[in-house]
């Protein structure tokens, strides 16, 4: 099993926890919600559980719990600037369908 980042994405997040000044990385997963089933979360994490995986990309550790590991295995997060719009793009190749607003899939 492995998810990784994006050099842009590593970047974006170490920004960020810099200006923190604190924190050990982030945390990505996966809830139910949305017209198709599940969404994903990021949030910064500034401790690890036992039972979290973490993967080192670069500077930065991604946190991933047990449950949302399944559905995220293979997952590359990237961070995009297109225009005035920016942010985090998960590609994940898991992924069956997304719905019309593409806040959430399933698998």
């Amino acid at each position: 099993m492995a998810i990784t980042m994006t050099a842009a994405a590593e970047q974006h997040v170490n920004k960020h926890l810099a200006h923190r000044a604190k924190g050990v990385g982030i945390r990505l997963g996966v809830r139910t919600t949305g017209c198709s089933g599940l969404s994903y979360v990021l949030e910064f994490v500034d401790s690890t559980e036992a039972e979290d995986t973490v993967f080192q990309c670069g500077d930065v550790k991604l946190v991933i719990d047990p449950k949302s590991l399944l559905y995220l295995d293979g997952t590359e997060l990237d961070y995009v600037k297109e225009g005035l719009n920016e942010g985090f793009e998960f590609n994940n190749p898991n992924v069956k369908d997304e719905c019309g607003c593409g806040e959430s899939f399933h698998i």
